[in-house]
């Protein structure tokens, strides 16, 4: 299986509940769990919005920007496209 260099990024919003970092690291787990792949989450209030900036990468199955948007569309779920603001892809075959 040929292994690639991923680095994704992300930007979460929502209104303030206090555990939107604490759903986004769910997610990830979820969605990255047969990935080599590792996070960083920053997490701030702001303007009366809670936000979440991601910062992920490692080594992944995905090949290409579009694969990586292709298998979120199929697995993320309703809170992850609710809550996406913002996100940049970076993905570099080896």
């Amino acid at each position: 299986m040929k292994k690639s260099e991923t680095y994704l990024d992300f930007c979460f919003i929502q209104e303030v509940t206090g555990d939107l970092v604490t759903k986004v690291q769910a997610m990830f787990e979820e969605l990255f769990k047969y990935e080599r792949l590792h996070w960083y989450l920053d997490a701030k209030e702001e303007s009366g919005a809670e936000i979440v900036v991601a910062e992920v990468k490692g080594m992944s199955r995905f090949e290409s920007e579009q694969e990586v948007i292709d298998y979120l569309e199929e697995n993320a779920d309703e809170l992850f496209w609710k809550t996406l603001q913002g996100y940049q892809f970076q993905v570099l075959p080896v």
